[in-house]
């Protein structure tokens, strides 16, 4: 068995059955070094099936080997258009580059980066899956006499072994990402391992927090499409970028309201989770600060928002009919979240919890007295938080 044969088995076999995009990677350009191709740097791109996130890859130099992601704003830049991908994208074909005598004023920024770290030729192909989708990789070397015609052969000999064990990788990967974008990264899970099905539910303690948009409904009937969606765009940036970054998941946008949950795993870990909700309400508050100054800069109207957060038991699980799910939470704690996030109209404050909540956070709240709450036969002591410069 000669080296690429013995390569694209290795492939086929080990490298599929691992999982692990590096240690392919790694064990493929190690193999081509060993039968004599003179790699330096490698990037084996891969497509996402995802509306956030474009693609990912792998990069591979003698110092090691490392995995990264692109948005699809990466695509707009200057770091895409000119590329060896988009060449790919738009001839469909191959491209074999010099990096010798690069004229700055016409050729990509990186073919003159890899030609200044000391690159020598560039060679750039298509991996083909089984689904019609193309992926693209790119091979540079810093040999004096670039590559040979033998070694470009034995990159593409060695394609198909590639192919084989980075699909499977690709698939998961594209799967898992999609799922945490609409689900958020415990239910995702959950879904993934199949251990929530039809008609099941898990059952725990979590903090909710819902949040929700203040005269959206005037607004939808002022404002254009265009701006409507830009600024739920926005808000929900403001929201996610918040709640994510202090442990949470988003679990559902329901027109201009967001629902977010804290999961409380263990007993002791209750405080710390209503101590990151109103952490959380507080980083959204001040993101829609700096979106607002933006807005008024740009002519447009300021976004006001009301939060409400409660903690108790909730249940998770799939709803819905047998062609067609949903994942959501239900339970008495998520409606009072979301009734007490009606009462920062009438009380004031823009966040507003309840006392399972405010007592594990006692210098967060303030007190705002018993409160009716639609659905709940008895008052309601509600808190306000906190805000810097407000009582």
């Amino acid at each position: 068995m000669d080296a690429v044969a013995k390569l694209n088995h290795w492939m086929m076999t080990e490298g599929r059955r691992s999982g692990n995009p590096i240690k392919v990677v790694s064990h493929f350009c190690s193999a081509l070094i060993d039968s004599g191709v003179p790699l330096w740097r490698v990037n084996i791109g891969q497509r996402f099936a995802n509306p956030l996130l474009i693609a990912w890859g792998v990069v591979w130099t003698p110092d090691g080997t490392e995995s990264y992601d692109v948005t699809h704003a990466t695509m707009l830049t200057d770091g895409y258009i000119g590329s060896a991908f988009e060449y790919m994208v738009k001839y469909q074909r191959p491209l074999h580059k010099s990096l010798l005598g690069l004229d700055p004023a016409k050729d990509h920024l990186s073919y003159l980066e890899f030609a200044e770290a000391g690159g020598t030729d560039y060679y750039a192909t298509w991996l083909d899956y089984g689904d019609g989708s193309q992926h693209g990789c790119t091979f540079a070397t810093r040999a004096q006499e670039g590559f040979a015609d033998a070694h470009l052969a034995m990159i593409e000999a060695a394609k198909p072994g590639l192919s084989s064990a980075m699909e499977p990788i690709t698939m998961r990967k594209s799967t898992r990402s999609l799922l945490r974008t609409y689900l958020g990264d415990g239910p995702s899970e959950a879904v993934w391992n199949g251990s929530i099905q039809r008609g099941e539910r898990t059952t725990l303690e979590a903090v909710v927090m819902f949040s929700d948009l203040r005269g959206f409904t005037a607004f939808s009937e002022t404002g254009s499409e265009q701006e409507i969606f830009d600024a739920l765009g926005d808000y929900f940036e403001v929201v996610v970028q918040s709640v994510e970054a202090n442990g949470g998941d988003v679990l559902k946008f329901m027109g201009d309201g967001v629902l977010s949950v804290f999961p409380i795993l263990a007993t002791a870990d209750r405080a710390n989770r209503c101590r990151a909700a109103a952490t959380a309400a507080q980083g959204v508050l001040d993101g829609l600060a700096e979106l607002n100054e933006s807005r008024v800069k740009a002519g447009k109207s300021r976004l006001d928002i009301g939060i409400g957060i409660n903690a108790g038991k909730v249940s998770y699980g799939n709803i819905g009919s047998q062609g067609r799910l949903d994942f959501t939470v239900l339970g008495g704690a998520v409606n009072v979240a979301s009734r007490v996030e009606g009462l920062t109209k009438s009380i004031g404050d823009r966040v507003l919890a309840t006392a399972s909540v405010a007592r594990h956070a006692p210098d967060l709240f303030a007190a705002r007295g018993q409160h009716q709450v639609r659905g709940v036969a008895s008052a309601v002591e509600i808190f306000g938080l906190v805000e810097p410069g407000r009582g």
